[in-house]
């Protein structure tokens, strides 16, 4: 599974290859309450390296499970 994470304030994306096998049900949670709050959101890619991004810097989340109907994406208000 493959997460693109867009950043406010920068025109580049973090690009995460998740693990074959990742829940996508049980990564949407995990994204949706890392967002509700102030902390990070951590991610652990397929290589086991962890990638964190503050939650309150996330403008966008687009999850590709590898087939185009399975696409979820956030958006984060402007301050």
């Amino acid at each position: 599974m493959d997460v693109r994470i867009g950043v406010t304030h920068t025109p580049k994306e973090i690009e995460v290859e998740l693990a074959e096998g990742t829940d996508p049900d049980a990564l949407v949670a995990q994204i949706e309450k890392a967002l509700g709050g102030t902390g990070m959101l951590w991610l652990t890619d397929r290589r086991g390296r962890r990638v964190g991004v503050p939650a309150g810097s996330v403008a966008y989340i687009e999850l590709n499970t590898g087939s185009e109907d399975r696409r979820v994406g956030f958006g984060a208000a402007v301050r």
